[in-house]
C-alpha cells in the first residue's frame, strides 16, 4: 500500500513571535517614512526587512507522510430461531461463507463478522442492529465501509435513523411464496385465583387458508381438556380453569399442512400463575398449655393464612353451676364447623386434644373423610395422644400414620433430622442441622409410637420417631409426637428453627408445590434452562428433554444436597420446553409466552427496507439456486447498489505515519538570499 503526501508551510521562530512583530514594525515604519520624503532605496530597505522578518521566523516545507487506512465493513449472520425452524440456516451459512470470502479478498477492506443466534436476555424477538452497533463501537466514522445482514427479515430491533453513513445491505433468505400456519395468543391473564375460570383468547393465523375451519387442540398442563373447530382469522375464547397454585400451562395446537414452512409455531402457550386466597386454617386446642400459642402466634404472623382458632376450656362434663348466661366463652361450634363447612379449611390442627365429649364419632370419620378427598390434618400430640382418650381411638385412626405405645418418654433428648428427612423439603437444611449433635436446644416429653405408614423425618428420644408425614388418599397428615417445641419459640437454651419448621410443616400440609417431596421441575432463566429433580431416593434416572422444535436430548443430573438433584443447560430456543424422567413430567417455558420470534418464520423484505432508504442501502431476496451479488467498492455520495451488485464506501481514512521539513532560509541558499537583499540596500545608495 503506497504512502500519501500532504505538503503545508510551517514556522518555527528562532525568537518569539511578539519580537518578530517588533522589529518588522520598526522596520516597516521607518522604510516607509523614507518612502513619503522620496528617500532613495527606501523601498528596497522595507523588503529587507521583510526578507529578515521571514528568516526569523524560519520558513519549512513540511511534508506529511501518510498511510491509508482500511475501511471497516461488517457481516452480520441471522441464525436465530426463526431462521432454524424454517430450515434456512445451510443456506445462511453458505451464503454468509460466500460473501466473507469476496468481502477478503477485496483490497482496502477490513472484514468483521457477527453471528447472532438467540435473543438478547432483556428484548423479545431478534435482535440484529444493536449487536452490530456494539461491532462497530469503537470504529471512527470515517472507515466504516458498510454492512451486510443475512437474514430472514424477521428483524425486531430496526431503529428510526441510520446508524452511519455507510450504506446497510440486506440479504434476505428464503422464498417468497412460503406459506405458515400459526396460534396467537390475543389476550390472556397473568395470574388467575385458583379455583377460578380465566378467559384467554387465541387466533388462527393461515396465509394460505383465509377464512377455512381447522382443528383446535387444548391441553391443560399437557394433559388433552378439549378439541374444537374454528375459523382462521377469528378471535377465539377459550375458557381456563385456574387448577393449582404456581404456573398453570395452558397449550393450543393447530395441526399442520403439507406445504408449511415449519409446525413450529402451530403450538403456542399461555402461563397463567395460581394465586390462592387466603388458606384457610382450623386450629384446636384441647386445654390450655405452655405451648399453646406457639401454633396460633406463627399461623397469625402469615399473611395468607386465615386462622380459626378454638380452646376448650370448660368441656361438657364439667358442671360448676355457673349459669350459661354468665360464661364469658362461646359454644363451640361443632356441627358447623366438622359437618357443614369442614370442606371450606386447608388444614385442621389438634393441639394437644384428646376425646372429652365435644366431638362426636360421627364428626371424626368426616375430619377422616376429609383427608381422604385432599384435605390435611396436623397432630400436634401431648400426654393425651398416649392416653385411653387419645384421638387415635376414633374414626379418625384410619388416615393417621402412627399408632401410640401408650408410653410417655420424659428424658432430655434433642431432635434429629433422620436420613430420609434429610432429603425431605420440610425438614432438610433446616438452620443448625448441620452439626453433630444439632445446634439447637433439647426437649424433655415425648409419645412413643409405632409407625404405620408415612415417612419418619425427625427423631427424638431413643430414635423414636418424632414428626411423621404422610399422603392419605387425596390428602395429608403429620403427626408432632412432642409438645415441646415452644422451647425453641421461648429461646431456651439458645433454641432452635422452629419457624421455618414449622412454617414448611404447615405448608407441606396445604400442598405447596415447592414442598414436594417428589417433584420434577423446571426453571427457565435468559438462555439456560435448569432441570431440578426432588426425590426421597438415592438415585435418579437420566430426563428426557424434549425443545420446543421436537429435539430430545438426555441429561444426566447430578446431586446437588440431599434429596436434590439439578442440571443446567443452554436453551438458545424460546417456547415450551418438556422434561420426563419416566415417572414425573415437567413444563417449563424459555421467553415470552408468545414470542415474537415465533409469531411469524415467513421471510420478509418489507421490515428492513426503510433502514436501507435511510442509509443508501439495499434489501433483496436471495432464493435457493440465486447467486450472491457482486461487490464494489464506491466513494461517498455515488449509487450503492444495482441490479446484481451492492456498494461499500471507499475509506478516505490515513493515518500520520512520518514529518518531513525541508527549512526555506537554512543553508548557504539562505545566507546568499539574505546578502543578497541587503547588499540591495546598499546597491541602491550608492546610486
Amino acid at each position: 500500500m503506497s504512502d500519501m503526501m500532504d505538503f503545508s508551510l510551517a514556522f518555527h521562530p528562532f525568537i518569539p513571535w511578539w519580537l518578530v512583530a517588533a522589529f518588522a514594525a520598526v522596520g516597516l515604519v521607518f522604510a516607509a517614512i523614507g518612502i513619503a520624503r522620496r528617500v532613495r532605496g527606501s523601498l528596497i530597505r522595507g523588503l529587507a526587512v521583510l526578507l529578515f522578518a521571514i528568516a526569523l521566523l524560519n520558513p519549512a516545507l513540511q511534508r506529511e507522510l501518510r498511510e491509508p487506512l482500511d475501511g471497516v465493513v461488517a457481516v452480520v449472520v441471522d441464525r436465530t430461531q426463526s431462521q432454524r425452524a424454517a430450515g434456512r440456516v445451510e443456506a445462511t451459512d453458505a451464503l454468509a461463507a460466500d460473501i466473507v470470502q469476496r468481502l477478503e479478498q477485496t483490497a482496502g477492506l477490513e472484514v468483521r463478522t457477527l453471528t447472532v443466534d438467540r435473543p438478547a436476555p432483556d428484548q423479545d424477538g431478534t435482535v440484529l442492529f444493536g449487536p452490530l452497533a456494539d461491532l462497530l463501537g469503537d470504529t471512527p466514522p470515517d472507515r466504516i465501509a458498510g454492512a451486510i445482514m443475512i437474514t430472514d427479515g424477521q428483524v425486531h430491533d430496526v431503529p428510526g435513523t441510520a446508524p452511519f453513513g455507510a450504506p446497510i445491505h440486506s440479504l434476505v433468505v428464503g422464498r417468497e411464496d412460503e406459506r405458515d400456519r400459526r396460534i396467537e395468543i390475543v389476550a390472556a391473564p397473568r395470574f388467575g385465583l385458583v379455583g377460578s375460570t380465566q378467559t384467554i383468547v387465541v387466533r388462527v393465523r393461515d396465509t394460505g387458508a383465509e377464512d377455512e375451519d381447522v382443528p383446535l387442540t387444548v391441553r391443560i398442563d399437557d394433559e388433552l381438556v378439549e378439541r374444537r373447530q374454528v375459523r382462521v382469522g377469528d378471535e377465539v375464547a377459550i375458557e381456563a380453569p385456574i387448577n393449582h397454585g404456581g404456573n398453570n400451562f395452558f397449550q393450543f395446537e393447530v395441526p399442520t399442512v403439507d406445504d408449511e414452512l415449519t409446525d413450529v409455531n402451530n403450538t403456542t402457550v399461555a402461563i397463567v400463575e395460581g394465586v390462592r386466597e387466603n388458606l384457610r386454617v382450623l386450629l384446636v386446642s384441647g386445654e390450655p398449655h405452655a405451648g399453646e400459642r406457639t401454633w396460633r402466634n406463627l399461623l397469625k404472623s402469615d399473611a395468607s393464612v386465615d386462622l380459626v382458632h378454638f380452646t376448650i376450656l370448660r368441656p361438657p362434663e364439667k358442671q360448676d353451676g355457673t349459669p350459661i348466661n354468665e360464661l364469658s366463652l362461646i359454644a363451640f361450634p361443632t356441627r358447623e364447623l366438622f359437618s357443614q363447612k369442614i370442606d371450606e379449611f386447608d388444614l385442621i390442627v389438634f393441639d394437644r386434644y384428646h376425646r372429652r365429649n365435644v366431638l362426636p364419632a360421627l364428626y371424626f370419620d368426616n375430619i377422616a373423610q376429609y383427608v381422604l378427598n385432599g384435605g390435611a390434618v396436623l397432630i400436634a400430640a401431648g400426654p393425651d395422644y398416649a392416653g385411653s382418650r387419645s384421638i387415635y381411638h376414633t374414626p379418625l385412626a384410619a388416615a393417621l400414620p402412627a399408632a401410640p405405645s401408650g408410653e410417655i418418654i420424659e428424658e432430655p433428648f434433642r431432635p434429629e433430622v433422620s436420613e430420609r428427612g434429610a432429603r425431605h423439603p420440610v425438614t432438610r437444611g433446616l438452620p443448625g442441622s448441620e452439626s453433630e449433635p444439632p445446634a439447637w436446644s433439647e426437649w424433655f416429653r415425648q409419645i412413643e409410637t409405632v409407625p404405620v405408614a408415612g415417612e419418619t423425618v425427625m427423631t427424638g428420644a431413643r430414635a423414636s420417631p418424632l414428626l411423621t408425614l404422610s399422603r392419605e388418599g387425596d390428602g395429608r397428615v403429620a403427626m408432632m409426637m412432642s409438645d415441646h417445641v415452644w422451647l425453641w419459640a421461648r429461646g431456651y437454651d439458645g433454641g432452635g428453627p422452629y419457624v421455618p419448621l414449622l412454617r414448611r410443616l404447615s405448608h407441606w400440609l396445604m400442598k405447596e408445590p415447592e414442598l414436594e417431596e417428589e417433584a420434577l421441575r423446571l426453571d427457565a432463566g435468559a438462555g439456560t434452562l435448569t432441570v431440578e429433580r426432588q426425590t426421597l431416593s438415592d438415585t435418579v434416572a437420566p430426563v428426557t428433554l424434549t425443545t420446543p422444535s421436537g429435539e430430545e436430548q438426555t441429561i444426566t443430573l447430578e446431586e446437588a444436597e440431599p434429596g436434590l438433584w439439578r442440571a443446567s443447560i443452554d436453551a438458545p430456543d424460546m417456547g415450551l420446553y418438556r422434561a420426563d424422567d419416566g415417572t414425573l413430567t415437567a413444563l417449563g417455558h424459555v421467553g415470552p409466552a408468545n414470542p415474537l420470534e415465533a409469531q411469524d418464520l415467513r421471510s420478509d423484505t418489507t421490515k428492513l427496507e426503510p433502514v436501507a432508504e435511510m442509509t443508501g442501502g439495499s434489501v433483496r431476496r436471495v432464493e435457493p439456486g440465486d447467486g450472491p451479488p457482486r461487490i464494489l467498492m464506491r466513494p461517498t455520495g455515488r449509487m450503492m447498489s444495482g441490479t446484481d451488485w451492492v456498494g461499500l464506501k471507499r475509506s478516505e481514512a490515513s493515518e500520520l505515519v512520518g514529518i518531513d521539513r525541508v527549512p526555506l532560509f537554512a543553508g548557504f541558499l539562505g545566507l546568499a538570499i539574505l546578502l543578497a537583499g541587503l547588499g540591495s540596500t546598499w546597491w541602491r545608495e550608492g546610486h
